[in-house]
Formats: C-alpha cells, sequence, structure tokens
C-alpha cells in the first residue's frame, strides 16, 4: 500500500472540501486516514485460502454433522462510497475429508471484508472459498450488517440492516439450510 500516495490524496481531499489541512485537529489526519486504511484494506494482500490450507483429515469416525461459527463480527468498506459497513458473519459447513480449526473461519471472514466490498460479494466470496479449500458437502453464510451509506447519508435508516445468504452443495437445499439457519437463531451455546 502507498501510505504517501494516500496521504497526499486526503490532503487534497481536505482542500477540496474547502478545510485548512494544517488546521491544528487535521495537520495528522491524512498520516490517520493512511494507516486505518492499511487495517481496512490488508486483505487485498492476503489470499483466504492459505488460511485453511493446513485443514487436517477427519478420523475414521466420519466426517460428522455440520460445523457453525456464529456471531462472527466483521468490518468492511463499502466500494460504492468508502463508508464502513459493520455485522457478524454466521458460518456453517458440512465435512468430507478434512476440517479446519475453528479459528481459521473468523480470519476468512476478515481476509475477505479487508477489500473494498460489496456485502452481496461478500458473502459468495466466503461461500466459495470454504467450500474450494476444505472441499466441503456444503457451505452456507449469512451476513447481516448495518452500511454507513445507509444510516448516514441519503435515506439516514439507522435501524435497517442488510441480510445476505449464500448456499453451496447440501446446504442449498431447502431443508438442509433450514435446519441450519434455525441453529443460527438461538442466543448462545446450544442446551443439552
Amino acid at each position: 500500500m502507498d501510505s504517501k500516495r494516500i496521504q497526499r490524496a486526503v490532503t487534497e481531499l481536505l482542500l477540496a472540501i474547502g478545510e485548512d489541512p494544517a488546521r491544528a485537529g487535521l495537520v495528522r489526519t491524512p498520516e490517520r486516514v493512511a494507516e486505518a486504511y492499511e487495517e481496512f484494506f490488508g486483505g487485498l494482500t492476503e489470499d483466504p485460502l492459505a488460511l485453511l490450507a493446513d485443514a487436517v483429515p477427519v478420523d475414521d469416525n466420519g466426517p460428522g454433522e455440520a460445523v457453525v461459527v456464529r456471531d462472527i463480527t466483521f468490518r468492511s468498506i463499502c466500494e460504492h462510497h468508502l463508508l464502513p459497513f459493520l455485522g457478524v458473519a454466521h458460518v456453517a459447513y458440512l465435512p468430507r475429508n478434512r476440517i479446519v480449526g475453528l479459528g481459521r473461519i473468523p480470519r476468512v471472514v476478515d481476509t475477505l471484508a479487508s477489500r473494498p466490498q460489496l456485502q452481496e460479494r461478500l458473502t459468495e466470496e466466503i461461500a466459495n472459498t470454504l467450500e474450494h479449500g476444505l472441499d466441503a458437502r456444503g457451505v452456507l453464510v449469512v451476513l447481516d450488517a448495518v452500511h454507513g451509506c445507509v444510516s448516514a447519508r441519503g435515506s439516514r435508516q439507522e435501524a435497517a440492516s442488510t441480510l445476505t445468504l449464500a448456499s453451496r452443495g447440501e446446504l442449498a437445499d431447502p431443508v438442509r439450510r433450514a435446519e441450519i439457519i434455525s441453529l443460527l437463531g438461538r442466543g448462545g451455546p446450544v442446551d443439552d
């Protein structure tokens, strides 16, 4: 990432809106924005499939049922207005022959979210990465997010959230998908 170029662009933006980049409160703003952009867009240089490369074979007892990771918080930047959208991801997969450490799933979400994004595409990219990276029998991804471009400008719908869903393989079947979605609605660890 070209930090100096970002800083020059932010300085120009401040001038374009009629601000003084030398004003006390703005002197470090170009540097701060460049630092933030390194974090916001760090996923551009990462391969999410590499995060799944160390998946391990399942034992002789078979792959088991679904693996579900709920309430993965994420943030991304909408590519239309460069404003943030914040939300939670719920991810499920049906193992075929390999499983991955549970911490890898939030890292896949974070890597793909750390790019200029559209929520719809992010949902699809997470599903595709898990399907191909794990050779999963099925994948379901549900994202629920609040968008800065909806809540802070235009219609200013502060309470509106956007829900997107992507399903693959066996979890594209409406009955199987509904079974997993019912697990997502529970508020905490599953009771016996």
